[in-house]
């Protein structure tokens, strides 16, 4: 018997409005994901020349209105503003009355579970948290990574699987936070991404400085790896010069970086300290090693300026051969 072939998207009846507000680079992405799934944007608030940009990149033909007639024209309403703004526009919008018993209003922060909509659910709001685990451009190819992103999904029992539907349709795996591990759970994901961002930025600056005509091009197979490795096998893929204990490579290293990017001192040393612990906690580290690669790092704590520490860390400092990074 044949199969009876799938119904596109356009030829299935839209099942929900959607609405949008605060279009920045998350929240357009969703609405044309949710778009594809067969629902229907009707409105999308936003304020900056960026914001009108996206909505009609992402979003063609869909009107830009205040937020409180978004909330109007929309059955699911995505509230996709920054974490610190997100309180009070909810609190705005259910003191105003703009908030309908029924609507879903979903937010897309990583720090909030639904607490934070309580004021909308009091006056009758269906409330669901679902952050997608992914970093976004702003542009089209937003909507085509959220294809297997995970989406951290917390809400009241009752609306559990709307919301896990709702992140399956947009392309991504629900994964369920409670509502108290949110803070941590977007803690390890600002970790994890935010803070890679910043060292590689500061790693391809640093190249340039040493000279290397394309540091873009001679990181991308090392950072991969690492990552690959990495996501495999945790603690056990530390390479390296801590991780060896080379402490006489390190001092060397926290030398360079005062003379050329006092600026990365602190990160570095930040690391290295966090890497050494957790391969010497791990047996990477041997313990005999461990002690003179944490006396340098200890005596490289005063700054800028800072006296050399155990092998010394100006521009003719000595010690144990190490190797690369």
């Amino acid at each position: 018997m044949n199969a009876t072939p799938p119904t596109e998207a356009q030829d299935r009846p839209a099942r929900l409005t959607v609405g949008v507000v605060g279009a920045g680079r998350v929240g357009p992405a969703l609405a044309a994901s949710l778009q594809l799934a067969g629902h229907r944007p009707v409105a999308v608030s936003g304020v900056s020349d960026a914001s009108v940009r996206r909505a009609a990149e992402l979003l063609p033909d869909v009107p830009l209105v205040t937020p409180a007639e978004v909330l109007a024209r929309a059955d699911l309403v995505l509230l996709t503003v920054p974490d610190d703004a997100l309180a009070g526009l909810v609190s705005g919008l259910a003191e105003t009355g703009a908030v309908r018993p029924g609507q879903l209003l979903v937010h897309t922060s990583g720090r909030y579970g639904t607490a934070v909509l309580d004021p909308a659910t009091r006056a009758g709001a269906l409330p669901l948290a679902l952050h997608p685990a992914m970093t976004f451009t702003g542009t089209s190819v937003d909507v085509q990574r959220l294809a297997g992103c995970s989406f951290g999904v917390t809400s009241p029992d009752e609306l559990r699987m709307a919301a896990e539907a709702l992140v399956i349709e947009m392309g991504g795996e629900p994964e369920w936070i409670a509502e108290s591990a949110r803070p941590l759970y977007h803690a390890a994901l600002a970790i994890g991404a935010n803070h890679l961002v910043t060292l590689v930025a500061q790693a391809m600056e640093l190249l340039q400085d040493a000279g290397v005509q394309a540091p873009d091009r001679m990181l991308g197979p090392l950072l991969g790896a690492a990552l690959d490795n990495a996501l495999r096998s945790g603690d056990a893929a530390l390479t390296g010069p801590v991780a060896r204990g080379d402490a006489g490579t390190v001092a060397v290293h926290i030398a360079e970086l005062r003379r050329h990017a006092p600026q990365s001192v602190a990160g570095y040393l930040a690391m290295a300290r966090t890497t050494a612990d957790r391969a010497l906690s791990h047996g990477l580290l041997k313990p005999e090693l461990a002690e003179d690669l944490l006396d340098v790092l200890a005596g490289s704590d005063d700054g800028p300026g800072a006296a050399p520490g155990s092998y010394g860390t100006g521009p003719d400092a000595s010690g144990p051969e190490g190797g690369e990074r």
